[in-house]
């Protein structure tokens, strides 16, 4: 967890929604309902922006939407083999791992999502549940960032950029269904998260229950898990029988 979302909005809108200016030159990636780890995903950072020279203007932000691959690959790392065993990072211990310290204080993203994929564990299968915001928002999932170098022999230096998903213990409703889900960060932890000055977030890292509570989640078709299947259907619910709906927690039986 988390494996599976979707985004579908175009980067002007989520732009517009994330009080950002769209920075994907042309190469973001088409509405995607079943993105898996190494796509290419949309993100938010704010930066200093930099002049000719490289030097950044310590005066002046800027709240950006950028594409990124899922899937993170630390500055030291030989090669960017490792990137689909990194699309999540603990909250609980991103400050810490070697991988993702760096990336914590220094780049940090917000990662949109109409909603994400979570399978519950049951007898012979798992079914899939699409989690999302009962209106129509954007998730904010916290995320990190980094920037790996490779040198290609035609085009030199380039840089690839790499992100990874903040988990957190699940809470909630969300609990019924696995024990983990993404951070997801209410409107007012936006700028906090973003903020390019800042290098400690630990205040940031727990989940919010007001922005779990006003999610949705429902069952939908095992056809989300094969990552050939992209369509508007993965995210449509189906009917469950009263032997397969989410057992619930204690929080709810109280």
């Amino acid at each position: 967890m988390c494996g599976r979302y979707a985004s579908t909005k175009n980067p002007a809108l989520l732009a517009a929604e994330f009080d950002a200016v769209d920075a994907t030159e042309g190469d973001a990636p088409v509405p995607d309902y079943n993105i898996a780890p190494t796509k290419s995903v949309l993100a938010v950072v704010e930066r200093h922006p930099r002049d000719d020279d490289g030097k950044p203007d310590p005066a002046v932000t800027e709240r950006s939407v950028r594409v990124m691959k899922w899937g993170l690959v630390p500055h030291w790392a030989k090669d960017p083999s490792g990137a689909a065993k990194m699309i999540n990072a603990r909250s609980e211990s991103v400050l810490e791992k070697p991988s993702y310290r760096d990336s914590a204080a220094k780049r940090r993203c917000i990662i949109p999502a109409d909603g994400w994929y979570e399978w519950q564990p049951g007898e012979g299968r798992k079914q899939p549940f699409f989690i999302n915001p009962n209106d129509g928002t954007s998730l904010a999932m916290a995320g990190i960032w980094s920037v790996w170098w490779q040198n290609d022999e035609e085009l030199g230096r380039k840089p690839i950029i790499t992100c990874a998903v903040l988990t957190t213990d699940a809470i909630g409703e969300m609990a019924t269904v696995h024990h983990r889900m993404p951070l997801v960060l209410p409107r007012d932890r936006w700028s906090a998260w973003l903020d390019p000055d800042s290098s400690d977030p630990s205040a940031l890292l727990a989940p919010s229950l007001e922005v779990v509570d006003a999610l949705e989640l429902r069952p939908v078709s095992m056809a989300v898990n094969s990552v050939r299947n992209n369509s508007p259907e993965l995210m449509a619910p189906i009917p469950l029988t009263p032997a397969e709906m989410p057992e619930p927690t204690l929080f709810e039986l109280s």
